[in-house]
């Protein structure tokens, strides 16, 4: 009965992960990159909206309009990993890590929206990791 009760935890943190991944990818990285085609419909200039939103590093706010593009990379990137752990598939678990790496790499360098970032990827980071790994001892016991 340990077995099955392991193992549905390990469903149960996969499931959350995934979740994690999904909200991050589409909400705080698809919304700005689909942002980005209204606010080019509408000719904003990218030099007004630094002046309203500002991260801690100035070269991303002098090119904000980039920024938002490679947003769009990053979300489908997180979307397609968490459903790829959705649907139980060791490709989908390996990119969520790679994923959630990254962002906690580079979330220093976004803030003060990665405070967020890193929440969500350090949750789902734990997550996947616990799921995967939970019982697996460090070393052997002798």
């Amino acid at each position: 009965m340990p077995a099955r009760t392991s193992r549905s935890s390990a469903h149960i943190k996969l499931k959350w992960a995934a979740w994690l991944q999904l909200v991050q990818g589409v909400l705080m990285e698809g919304l700005p990159f689909l942002g980005l085609f209204v606010l080019l419909a509408l000719d904003v200039d990218a030099g007004m909206l630094s002046r309203g939103f500002s991260f801690i590093v100035p070269f991303f706010d002098d090119h904000l309009y980039l920024m938002m593009a490679i947003s769009g990379v990053f979300a489908a990137l997180r979307v397609v990993g968490a459903v790829g752990v959705l649907r139980n598939r060791m490709w989908g678990y390996s990119l969520s890590v790679i994923n959630c790496s990254v962002t906690i790499a580079l979330m220093i360098f976004m803030l003060p929206a990665g405070i967020l970032d890193g929440l969500l990827s350090g949750t789902a980071l734990v997550l996947l990791l616990m799921a995967r790994h939970a019982s697996a001892p460090i070393l052997e016991q002798r």
